[in-house]
């Protein structure tokens, strides 16, 4: 049975591997596209964008509606997809174990 001191040493060493993997999501980036890639949408795996791009032949119709879901379903993916993979790498580092605040 580990002893308080091995419990609070594995504990510290988990909270340092999530601190740099928050760092490192901070900064990875993923790219989702809508319209077969008439959006494309970069953001990081904490849920920031990063750029939209929208090809101009996404203007010519003068659709402002289809352009704007085009645009809302290009970034709801981007942030699905880096939500997923931030919480991919935090199980890896918790074991399942879900801890508060965290993500």
């Amino acid at each position: 049975m580990p002893n308080m001191n091995d419990i609070l040493r594995q504990a510290n060493i988990m909270q340092t591997k999530v601190s740099k993997l928050q760092q490192q999501m901070a900064e990875r980036t993923v790219e989702a596209s809508s319209g077969g890639g008439m959006v494309k949408v970069v953001a990081t795996c904490r849920q920031e964008i990063k750029s939209i791009t929208i090809d101009p032949k996404a203007l010519e119709g003068g659709d402002a509606e289809m352009l704007q879901d085009l645009v809302l379903a290009a970034v709801n993916e981007a942030l699905r997809v880096g939500k997923a993979t931030l919480e991919r790498e935090m199980t890896a580092i918790t074991g399942g174990l879900r801890l508060p605040g965290i993500l």
